[in-house]
């Protein structure tokens, strides 16, 4: 009986130390997320027509997204780098081509969506949830809303867009 108890206790332990490493390993993971997402909304050019987003993989921060201009592909792999903890960036940021057509969507997509008067709540904030990408006539929306209808009625706006091809609503439902 004392073997089993003493074998007991020793798993115990060992479950113990090994969840406590487990938490240290995720403490610095996810400062650093806290830290690149802070980083990446802060930038001065990034807008409601461009979309980044990340990953973390250990020491290595992965951009990803679609933006219009490509100073703020380079912005954001900067100000990543300068994360401490963080040794490569890995950038993918996708700059969208240049078209007057598709400047045109934008403003008309944004129009829509952001003056609709159940969704222009979402417009007031520093930088809108609801992202516009327009990419050779066809919209995209990415983001976060409050509920299925608000998803719904961005997506049905940005339909409403004349000279657009095709809508993919990209959009999350908040806590979903």
């Amino acid at each position: 009986m004392k073997n089993f108890l003493f074998g007991l206790l020793i798993s115990a332990m060992a479950i113990a130390s090994s969840a406590v490493a487990a938490d240290k390993a995720q403490q610095p993971l996810s400062r650093i997320q806290k830290e690149v997402r802070h980083e990446l909304v802060m930038l001065p050019y990034y807008s409601v027509f461009d979309d980044l987003s990340f990953e973390v993989q250990g020491n290595t921060v992965v951009l990803m997204g679609k933006v219009t201009r490509p100073t703020l592909k380079d912005d954001a792999g900067r100000a990543v780098k300068n994360i401490e903890g963080v040794e490569r960036v890995d950038n993918r940021i996708e700059v969208l081509p240049l078209s007057s057509n598709d400047d045109q969507i934008r403003l008309q997509a944004y129009r829509r969506i952001y003056g609709t008067p159940e969704l222009n709540r979402y417009g007031m904030q520093s930088v809108p949830p609801i992202h516009i990408i327009v990419e050779n006539g066809n919209i995209t929306l990415t983001g976060v809303v409050a509920n299925q209808m608000d998803k719904t009625l961005a997506y049905t706006k940005a339909r409403e867009v004349s000279g657009s091809f095709n809508v993919t609503n990209n959009l999350q439902v908040e806590g979903k």
